[in-house]
Formats: structure tokens, sequence, C-alpha cells
């Protein structure tokens, strides 16, 4: 295409009526990726006309003017007619690298300093790119571009005005921070004039300087003081949001720069090529490892949310070593509880059988995968992990630093080193290895009668039909009630508590199709990833995360279900971006669970002996105040409330739907993990 249009120049010093005929013929021909080159030329062939006065007139009398060329995507007027379109600015070249990468939408709220790149996605929905999600509170938006990255495995976009704009979106943003969310974060400021003025929401360094605020919550965090500063700013943010590890980048624009004219024609790089993962692998490193394998008899593996992209190779390869796995809580999604292999979560809500893998004596590595050892993935720092039978793997040098004590740490690309290690397994099965066979057999031989439900801590209570429903069965019915391909998202306290030990979704596939070799094409700053059919957050853990996560994921997946389990205190908190899902139509369905109370607070200071103090809410019905914000609502008391409820219709339905759903509040979730913590007893 790039060729092409060279040509039309050329020919055009030839015959300039040639290039007019061009330009007013249909441009549904031309590629949405080339629109700001078309826009560019018609801009400097009109300058040129004026000039010579070479351009004869159209018989419409059209104006070959940038300010009015028919873009791609706005081709349904035949009168070539549309609203005047100013010169690209900074904005423009923004929003052109976004729809470069792919990315659908940037979740924000408007703003006077912000206008001008709103005013650029308003040009951009035009012409059928990147649009603008308008969320409900700052905050609600980085949750959004948190649950949309998960699901697509892009960067996910926020933006925010200047001044308490910026302040409000810190929550999200450090959220993402310490759960290694990749994330474009835009910000605005006043006029680089008015800096030390005190313009309105001033936010710079000589007001509420929110670019040092968010210094710590973000890996590359800077202020575009100049136009020409802004491609490589962007580039060099862009590029370290993605590597490892991934997390959130802050940009902080003023709108005069904003405003500022860009005189390209369209982004000067190539994202595809520089957004690209490494695939190199450490081969002395490798050779360590494999030694240490084929001395092995009893391997567990624990899995984390970092495996995601090289969760088929990793269970490949437990497949043929015959080795157990185990997840931490933010892997639980990454494995089907059915797998023949899988013996529970370790760590927060973790299960009995994960602890007793762990603890088996006659385990000779335990390989941690795509894991930090915090507190609730580590089982507060169990010693039954974290001793010399350790091996850690991972792509982060900062999770690889926190586990001083293991035998053998490598550090690189999980897929990269699980594909190289399944090779090398298959070659081993190949050459005909007696004795690697029968070790192999051996390990798996306990593992062919395999039933999840035996690991749950009370099972008679996941079959209750005790009124009001027990969130053992509500996990119960949601398990067994949605489809198998839907996304769950459990928000921080009791929710993720119930979820995690007991929500255990039924006929899905034992193991994901493996993606091999690591070298397709694959959209710029994408990574394989989708974030696991249940997706938790740890560390840096705000209340509230799943609802607009959950918003998110719809919008990065509209063809698959989507449930939020939440909290009547989270819904209390961020319960509002409910209404986002009405305007975008999307198919989310909010189960809340209403215990009258911060749950965990309230079961943690009973377990603690604590004053009861600042943990109870009062009644509140939530389906009512979905229905006033136009979503579709049920109270449930009971299973039998459930099993009344028509699924298939709610997933289909263009809108959410919200389960009020009254559990008994005197069931205490399983917490003893962060209670022993609290207590000191590590």
């Amino acid at each position: 295409m790039h060729i092409f249009l060279v040509w039309i120049v050329v020919e055009a010093t030839k015959s300039d009526s040639l290039l007019c005929d061009l330009l007013r013929q249909d441009y549904t021909l031309f590629p949405r990726g080339n629109n700001y080159l078309l826009h560019g030329l018609a801009k400097k062939f009109n300058a040129h006309r004026r000039t010579a006065a070479i351009c004869p007139p159209s018989r419409e009398g059209f104006d070959m003017g940038a300010d009015t060329f028919p873009l791609h995507g706005d081709m349904q007027r035949t009168n070539w007619e549309r609203p005047f379109e100013p010169p690209m600015v900074i904005a423009d070249l923004l929003v052109a690298y976004l729809d470069q990468m792919e990315i659908e939408c940037v979740f924000g709220i408007p703003g006077g300093a912000i206008e001008p790149l709103f005013n650029a996605l308003a040009r951009s929905s035009r012409r059928g790119g990147v649009r603008h999600v308008l969320a409900r509170h700052e905050a609600g938006a980085a949750y959004m571009a948190d649950g949309y990255a998960r699901e697509t495995g892009k960067i996910g976009v926020c933006c925010a005005t200047s001044g308490p704009g910026s302040t409000n979106l810190i929550t999200g943003v450090a959220c993402a921070y310490d759960n290694n969310i990749p994330m474009l974060v835009i910000t605005a400021q006043p006029a680089l004039p008015t800096f030390g003025k005190h313009p309105l929401q001033e936010s710079t360094c000589t007001g509420v300087d929110t670019l040092s605020m968010l210094q710590h919550c973000t890996h590359y965090n800077s202020l575009v003081s100049h136009p020409q500063q802004f491609e490589n700013k962007l580039v060099t943010a862009l590029q370290r949001s993605i590597r490892a590890p991934a997390g959130p980048v802050h940009l902080s624009i003023p709108v005069d720069v904003f405003r500022s004219p860009n005189t390209q024609l369209a982004p000067s790089y190539d994202l595809q090529a520089l957004l690209q993962p490494s695939s190199s692998v450490d081969d002395e490193a490798l050779a360590t490892l494999l030694m240490m394998l084929s001395k092995a008899e009893n391997i567990v593996l624990l899995i984390g949310v970092g495996c995601c992209e090289a969760i088929g190779s990793i269970l490949e390869f437990a497949d043929l070593s015959g080795a157990s796995v185990i997840t931490t809580p933010d892997g639980k999604g990454l494995v089907s509880p059915r797998h023949p292999l899988f013996r529970g979560v370790f760590g927060f809500a973790g299960h009995a059988s994960a602890e007793t893998a762990i603890r088996d004596k006659s385990v000779d590595l335990i390989m941690a995968i795509g894991t930090g050892m915090g507190e609730w993935s580590s089982g507060g720092w169990s010693d039954d992990l974290l001793n010399s039978r350790l091996v850690h793997i991972d792509d982060t040098e900062e999770h690889l630093s926190q586990t001083p004590m293991a035998r053998f740490h490598m550090r690189g690309r999980i897929l990269s080193i699980f594909n190289r290690l399944v090779k090398h397994m298959q070659d081993v099965r190949r050459s005909g290895n007696f004795e690697y066979e029968q070790r192999r057999f051996a390990r798996k031989q306990h593992s062919d009668h395999w039933e999840p439900e035996t690991m749950l801590l009370a099972p008679k209570k996941y079959e209750s039909s005790a009124i009001p429903i027990l969130p053992q069965r509500l996990m119960r019915e949601l398990s067994r009630l949605f489809p198998p391909t839907t996304r769950f998202l459990a928000d921080t306290g009791n929710s993720a508590a119930w979820a995690i030990h007991y929500l255990q979704p039924r006929d899905r596939r034992i193991s994901e199709r493996r993606q091999g070799g690591g070298g397709s094409v694959r959209a710029p700053g994408r990574r394989r990833t989708y974030g696991g059919w249940l997706r938790v957050i740890m560390n840096f853990a705000p209340m509230g995360w799943a609802i607009g996560g959950a918003i998110g994921t719809a919008i990065g997946n509209p063809k698959m279900p989507v449930v939020c389990v939440t909290g009547d205190g989270s819904f209390l908190m961020n319960g509002q971006e409910i209404s986002v899902a009405v305007a975008e139509k999307l198919s989310v369905i909010f189960v809340v669970l209403n215990d009258q109370a911060l749950g965990m607070v309230k079961h943690g200071q009973r377990l603690a002996e604590a004053e009861h103090i600042g943990c109870d809410l009062p009644p509140t019905d939530f389906a009512a105040m979905a229905r006033a914000m136009g979503a579709t609502a049920h109270s449930i008391h009971a299973p039998e409330d459930l099993a009344k409820l028509d699924i298939a219709a709610m997933c289909a339905r263009p809108g959410p739907t919200l389960l009020d759903v009254l559990i008994d509040r005197d069931e205490v979730p399983p917490m003893n993990v962060r209670m022993r913590v609290l207590a000191g007893n590590l």
C-alpha cells in the first residue's frame, strides 16, 4: 500500500488530474491502517493545488482538503458531507498507535485537560477504530482495563483528566502493578504556560503532584513536555509495559501538547517487531535443570498465574513426567479441576490435598513456576514449600529473589523453557528408556480415579439444601449451571475464598490445546494469555476490582459468558459500574453475596477473638439497585431459586443481570492461612 501511495504522488507530477480522480474515488478499498497516510496525502496535495492552481474543480465542487477527506468507515454518506475534521494532532497519533496494536477501546472519564484525546477518540470511533468506554469512576476505568488485558492478552488502556481524575485512578493502577497486568495509563495536565499559576485541577510538580504519586506503582512514568518527545516516550512506555515484569506505565500529557499539530503521515515505529517477546533460553541452565529432573523420582509442580501462556506445555510436561499438579490461588483458573494430576490449590483458601502433596517426604523436586512467593501464594511463607527441594522458574528477577533457599533458579520465558523440556521428554520417551517409563507409570497410577470433590473442606455443605443458601452450595450451583466457557471473576474478600476453594466447573477440557513454539505472528503488544476460567487478584487486593474487571473482560470477548462473584461491601463501593454494562449491552452476571457485613473482617474478628466493630452493613436490596440502573435482577434465598433461572437467556441477553443472593451469614470461609499470618505464627 505504501508503494502504491508513492506511485500516486509520482504520477501526479505528470498529470495532476489523475490524483484528483483517485482522491474522489470510493476509499473503502484502503485498509483502515492507511487512513492517516491518505489523510496526510490529501493535505499536502491540497496545499500544492492552492499554490499552483493545477487541480481542475470537481463536478460537485468538492474541496480535497485533509479536513474533509473521507476516511474508511465513514463511507455511509453518499453526498460526501461530514463534520469538520481538524488537522491531525498528537492525540490522533496516540490513537493511531493504539489502532496499530489492535486495541479496541480506551476506558476513562473525560475532562477539560484531556478533551483533545476524547476528540481524537470520537474521530477514530467514526472510522470504526479505537473507541471510548465511559466508566463511572476512574478506578473503575483502571479495573476495566485490567480485565480487558487479562482476557485479550493486549495492553489495557485507561485515561483520566488532571487533578482528582488522576488521583482516582491510582488504586486501580496499583492493583495492576502488583498483579503484573500490562496497562497504559494516560493522564492530562493543564497547559504548560500555566504551570505554577494554580490553574484548575493542576497536578504538576507545582500543584498536587500526581506524577510523583504514580511513580511507585508504574514501570515507566513521565511528563511529555514537548510534542517531539511524545512518540519516543510512548514507544518506550509500551515496551516497558510488556517486558517482565509486566505492569502499568504512565504518560502525563499537558493539554497544549495534546493539541500540537502532528506533522507525520503515520506512526514512525512498527510495534509488531518492537513488542515481540524474547524466546531465548539459557542452555546451560536448561542442562542443569534436565540433570535434576533425570534424577528425580517424585515431582510436584506449583503453577502460578504467570504460567498462562505456557500452560499447555506445562501440562504436557506434567503428563510426560507424571508430576503432581497444584496451583496458587490465582493460578487455579489455568487448570481443569478434573485434570487427573491436579491436587488442588496451595495457599490462601487452598486444599488439604495440595498441602499433602507438598509435605510428602518422597518428593524430590517442587517446581514453582510463574509465581512470586507472597503471603497468599506461599501458604503464609510455609517451610513445607520454601526449602532446598524448591526449583523456582520465572521470567521476573524480583520473584526469584524471594526464594534464596531454593536449590535452583531459572529465569526466562516460561513458554520457551517448557517447550524445550517437553521436546526433551518426548525424545527420552522415543528412545525407549525403560527406567523412565517405569517411574512415570508409578507416579501416574494413583491419578486414574481422581475426583475433585474429595479435596473439599466440607463436602456435605457443598450439597446442602439449607435456607438461607450456604455459600458452599452457591459455588456448586454456579459451577453446574453456567457454560464451560464462562469466565469467573471473584472479588476480594470472602468471595475470593469461597471461589478458590469450592468453585470447580464441570465439563471443561482436561488440558489446553498446546501452543507450539512461540513463534507465530500475533498482534503487537499482545501476549498469548487468557487468564484462565477463574480470575482472582493477589497481594494488593482492592475491594470491587472484579466488578470493573468483569466489564473489561466482556468488552474484550463479548461472545463468552462472564460471571462476577462479589460481596455486598464491594458492590457498595463500586456497584455503580454496572450501569456501564447496561450502556454497553454486555452479558455480565453479577452475583452479590449478601451477608449484611464486610464478611472477611467480621469472621476474622471472631476467629481472633477481637472486638466486633466496623463490619456490619444495613439490609440492602441490591436487586432493586440494579433495576434502578437498568439491569435485570433476581433475589435468591434458596437453591430452588437458582434452579428456576433461565441461565441460557441470561447469557444471551444484551445487558447485565444481577443475582442478589442472601447467604448464610455465619458460614466461615476457608481463611486459616490469613489468620495464621495475622496472629504472627509464621
